[in-house]
């Protein structure tokens, strides 16, 4: 008997909760999901900020670094950015076994799912641009395609690492 998470529609299941919170998440303004606020208070003292002063680099048409947006603001970034990756990161590889299961051929699976995510991605952006106070910007887009991208790939070596084995076996 096949155990529960080794069935599409486990998968499934996942690809759509991620898009729903996706989709919601992209209904809210900045100022309604700010974690600013949050980070004001567990983070007063302003931890490894001497550290950070020297991270500086261009993100969009904006600085990014502590002293063009704040502390709070500067590591606020970093958490958006990298839920960006990760839901993405979940989003590609749930479809990549979703369809994986179907297809039974790594490439075109990689292939589909992260076509598949990037295409959420951009109209992601798009959904934010019709909402007041958010930036679309196209580098969320391609952030958010290299964690879709990361998942399949890292599905793509395991499925053929266990190819590989199973092969060693007979």
């Amino acid at each position: 008997m096949k155990s529960k998470l080794s069935q599409p529609k486990v998968y499934t299941a996942i690809a759509i909760v991620i898009m729903v919170i996706l989709f919601y998440s992209s209904s809210k303004t900045y100022t309604e999901q700010s974690s600013v606020p949050l980070l004001q208070k567990w983070l007063q003292s302003e931890p490894f900020a001497s550290k950070l002063q020297g991270i500086m680099f261009n993100y969009g048409d904006s600085e990014v670094s502590i002293r063009a947006m704040g502390y709070f603001k500067f590591v606020e970034f970093f958490i958006r950015k990298a839920a960006h990756f990760f839901t993405f990161f979940i989003l590609g590889g749930s479809l990549f076994l979703v369809l994986h299961s179907k297809l039974k051929q790594s490439i075109w699976s990689l292939f589909f799912a992260w076509f598949s995510a990037t295409g959420y991605a951009a109209m992601d952006e798009y959904h934010q641009m019709l909402t007041g106070d958010r930036t679309p910007l196209f580098q969320d887009v391609m952030l958010d395609s290299v964690g879709a991208l990361t998942a399949c790939v890292m599905l793509v070596i395991y499925f053929g690492f266990i190819r590989n084995r199973s092969k060693k076996v007979r």
